[in-house]
């Protein structure tokens, strides 16, 4: 007998059915063969697709969404993957879908944050349900590289210090060459000792020291 799972949000409903997997000895409620999905939106059309396409798009919008908690925004699921996100020029975002029918062309949704977010909970709300039986290739959570957690920080942070350093060097110099030169201190001569005896009186030698 076929199962449907349904979940629902504001903005969309998820809607998927299958059929238990006898040979691993599943529970009749229980969707571990898809014979089917439907994604509906509220005046847009209605998506559709097979087991693949279900899983592009959990394993492209559910990484997308933990990078905008993050701070940061980049673009998944590039060719010839069929599902893509990313940041949409005007606001917003862009899920693309690439239709595996020779001929039609990729067809594009403008989401805003509200409508992302039911999406992201549909889909999770699917992949945390125990019916689902059906194994998804999720990609493991990984840390945020380098060149991503520099894009968390504000551009007027990051230049601060170099900026607030070179200033204070700029500073320091400048008042260093506003201070006078200190002037060379006079060489003194020595004093000369008279050895002009009294008229009359023999001339006393001068001492002399031995080094």
């Amino acid at each position: 007998m076929k199962t449907t799972l349904r979940f629902d949000q504001i903005s969309c409903r998820l809607q998927v059915e299958g059929l238990p997997d006898a040979s691993a000895g599943q529970a009749s409620d229980a969707v571990g063969i898809l014979t089917g999905w439907t994604l509906q939106w509220a005046g847009r059309p209605e998506l559709e697709g097979r087991k693949e396409h279900l899983e592009a798009l959990m394993t492209v919008v559910l990484p997308y969404a933990r990078h905008l908690i993050s701070g940061v925004t980049r673009r998944f699921g590039e060719e010839p993957l069929p599902v893509e996100i990313g940041p949409h020029p005007e606001g917003g975002h862009a899920l693309l879908l690439r239709s595996s029918q020779p001929g039609t062309p990729p067809l594009q949704v403008r989401l805003d944050d509200a409508e992302l977010a039911d999406l992201v909970r549909v889909l999770d709300q699917l992949r945390t349900d125990a019916r689902f039986k059906l194994p998804i290739a999720l990609p493991a959570a990984q840390p945020l590289r380098g060149r991503e957690l520099e894009q968390r920080t504000p551009l007027i942070q990051r230049v601060a210090a170099p900026v607030g350093g070179a200033l204070a060097l700029a500073l320091v110099a400048g008042v260093g060459l506003l201070l006078p030169v200190p002037r060379p201190l006079p060489q003194q001569e020595p004093a000369v000792r008279s050895t002009t005896a009294a008229p009359g009186a023999p001339a006393k030698p001068e001492a002399t020291t031995r080094p």
